[in-house]
């Protein structure tokens, strides 16, 4: 009873501990469940130029960090002839080409992979920096001052102060005050800058920030200005242009706050270019390298740690278990008989690699021929060792035989014939020689059917992609299927065969209690 309360437990505890951690890496580390999933990976680069005067140059251009619902994936650089680091500015990331000499036009290359994932929010103290609220030349101030008693009458807090004073701009007929102030506008004074002033000067926290509208195939993509404000507990972005709150769909934040985008010295005609274009990876790919990156455990200690020829190795290996709980399942359960206990599971490896009706037709003949040599070797009274030994070589030779035959005939599916484990198939002709022998052709056809059948139904699991895909990317499934091997270790009920051989035991029985009840 104690023991098996321990292996009742056991085989819990595995089948949890294997569904357990599948789930962990499907809705945790983004690992698909079914199917070839695709995600879309945005690729930006920034194209750094401008002319070197013959002397030392340094290019540094700000880079964009880690932001919600976006996840940066990789970053790499372009940049022959200079030397390139990365600086904090303030906490803002910054990359630094340079360069003892540089002459003509020169040209740098930043490039960044990412991917849109909605609901990630980095862990970043993202606190407003102490400001000062500017002071604007006359008549502006007055006009500015005017303008902002309107908007705070109308307001209720930061963030509706902040699109009620953008609004002010973006009407179709600006009031006076909001007219006066757009006169800086046209005087070169950007909007955004002025709209910071102002949100400053009513003592609100806000900043420029500028991004790009992420749109497959874009050359030479302007980078946009936003403005973001501060509500007490996050920011909030603001379109300048149209006063809409809120993060626009598919947008990538570069730089926030009003320093330069791009500095030079020792060139001159500077310039920055952005070009964007997406991609469509493999989901499993990508969450396998989001969970390097984030140094998962899970990932670190497992099979995808390995070189690739080994992990190429584990993909066959690990379909191994799939074959044997079919064996298990047909024997135990449904009482089929096969020729050798786990040998139905190497023939749909054989299988697996000469597709299903040629590795049919290759075992068959292979057999066949051996047993009618095998015959002929049992009327030599040749030790048992010494039999298999000549068996193993006459495989070896009907398989030779087979290929060249095959090779020369242009029926090239049959030099796969190699792929059948020759000592397998030495001593499967071997047991069924004496089974031959010993019990008759019938056994040996029951044997070599259910051994067939067994073989077929482990190839057609094993060969489907949905089955490949999840002992591959799922390896902690093992657990669970050894979970559900230890539980049919533990069946000691009748096979499903041998139902139909009591049949008749128990119609008899119906019948005699059928004649006790009519006397």
């Amino acid at each position: 009873m104690k023991g098996r309360f321990q292996l009742g437990l056991m085989v819990a505890v595995l089948i949890v501990a294997g569904l357990g951690l599948t789930l962990y890496k499907h809705f945790a580390l983004g690992f698909p469940l079914l199917g070839k999933d695709i995600s879309t990976v945005w690729s930006v680069e920034a194209w750094v130029s401008f002319k070197a005067q013959g002397e030392a140059a340094q290019a540094s251009l700000t880079l964009p960090d880690q932001q919600s619902d976006v996840r940066i994936l990789d970053e790499s650089f372009a940049s022959p002839g200079y030397g390139i680091n990365q600086t904090n500015d303030g906490g803002q990331r910054r990359a630094v080409w340079s360069t003892r000499k540089a002459d003509g036009r020169q040209d740098l290359f930043y490039k960044v992979k990412l991917r849109l994932e909605p609901g990630i929010s980095p862990s970043v103290n993202d606190q407003p920096e102490p400001f000062i609220a500017p002071v604007l030349p006359e008549p502006y101030q007055t006009a500015a001052t005017s303008l902002l008693n309107q908007v705070t009458d109308r307001s209720a807090d930061p963030v509706s102060f902040a699109g009620t004073m953008i609004n002010q701009f973006n009407a179709k007929e600006p009031d006076q005050n909001a007219n006066m102030l757009l006169g800086m506008v046209e005087e070169g004074v950007r909007l955004p800058d002025l709209l910071v002033n102002l949100l400053h000067m009513g003592n609100i926290p806000a900043r420029i920030v500028r991004g790009l509208h992420l749109e497959d195939g874009r050359r030479r993509q302007p980078i946009v200005d936003m403005i973001e404000v501060y509500d007490g507990t996050q920011w909030q972005l603001f379109d300048p242009k149209t006063g809409k709150a809120g993060n626009p769909d598919a947008f990538f934040l570069w730089q926030r706050g009003a320093k330069s985008l791009l500095d030079v010295m020792g060139g001159v005609n500077s310039d920055v270019k952005f070009s964007i274009i997406s991609q469509n990876v493999p989901t499993r790919e990508l969450a396998l390298t989001q969970a390097t990156q984030d140094g998962a455990a899970l990932i670190d200690f497992s099979i995808y740690s390995l070189p690739l020829e080994v992990q190429n190795a584990f993909k066959i290996i690990l379909l191994i278990p799939i074959g044997v709980l079919t064996v298990l399942f047909m024997r135990i359960v449904v009482g089929l008989r096969t020729s050798g206990t786990f040998m139905p599971v190497l023939i749909a490896m054989a299988f697996l690699q000469t597709q299903l009706i040629p590795g049919l037709v290759i075992f068959i003949s292979l057999v066949s021929i051996g047993l009618w040599i095998r015959s002929f070797l049992s009327q030599q009274n040749m030790l048992l060792v010494a039999r298999l030994g000549a068996v193993i070589i006459v495989v070896i030779l009907i398989m030779a035989a087979m290929s060249i035959l095959s090779w020369k005939l242009g029926i090239t599916q049959a030099l796969t014939v190699t792929f059948f484990p020759m000592i397998i198939l030495a001593w499967t002709i071997e047991r069924m020689s004496i089974l031959w022998e010993e019990e008759g052709p019938k056994d040996v056809f029951k044997e070599g059917g259910g051994s067939l059948l067994v073989a077929t139904m482990s190839y057609l699991l094993m060969s489907n992609p949905i089955v490949e895909q999840l002992t591959f990317n799922f390896p902690e499934l093992m657990l669970t299927l050894l979970g559900i091997v230890l539980l049919l270790g533990q069946y000691t009920g009748y096979r499903l065969l041998e139902l139909k051989r009591f049949y008749p035991l128990v119609h008899s029985v119906d019948s005699v209690h059928s004649v006790h009840s009519e006397k």
